[in-house]
């Protein structure tokens, strides 16, 4: 009996966490959300935001979301069709396709690859075919969306975030 309850808890904090991460996942140009309103199939969208981080939204026209969190999106909609169009909206968001990473230096196939929550830079080599024999594991560096002129030095366990340009550098023998 008591396997089962740990069995019961267990599934439920792994069935838990992907929802956790997409709350507080930031929005940003490229990711692909889903937003449905129960019961109103009009309002129901698959959209990808534009370069500017926006959306067009029924009734609500141009909607500001890159920066935002899941929840808050949910809220702004929310906000924008209580009242003038629906009594009480009950909002969805989530996230369909996260913005790609960037990877390349010596790795064997460099280029943009789907990101999923959690990543690290190990499994971002992985994803670009693994590092040529050139490539250094310590001369690793991470460049954060938004901040293109800095880079912080990364590792192999470091972990990546969407719209990040990770550099796998040439080590000198």
């Amino acid at each position: 009996m008591s396997n089962r309850v740990i069995a019961a808890v267990l599934l439920c904090l792994f069935i838990g966490w992907p929802l956790s991460a997409q709350e507080q996942y930031v929005l940003g140009p490229g990711d692909l959300v889903v937003i449905k309103v129960y019961g109103q199939d009009d309002l129901e969208l698959e959209t990808r935001l534009t370069d500017s981080g926006t959306i067009n939204y029924p009734f609500l026209g141009k909607l500001q979301l890159s920066g935002k969190s899941i929840k808050q999106v949910e809220t702004l909609i929310y906000q924008g069709l209580k009242g003038d169009y629906l009594v009480e909206p009950n909002v969805f968001v989530g996230m369909v396709e996260y913005r790609p990473f960037y990877i390349h230096g010596e790795v064997k196939q460099p280029g943009a690859y789907p990101y999923q929550p959690g990543m690290t830079v190990n499994q971002a080599i992985a994803l670009a075919g693994g590092m040529t024999e050139r490539a250094s594991r310590e001369k690793i560096r991470i460049s954060r969306e938004g901040n293109k002129n800095q880079h912080e030095s990364g590792s192999l366990s470091s972990r990546i975030l969407a719209g990040d340009t990770i550099t796998i550098e040439q080590r000198f023998f």
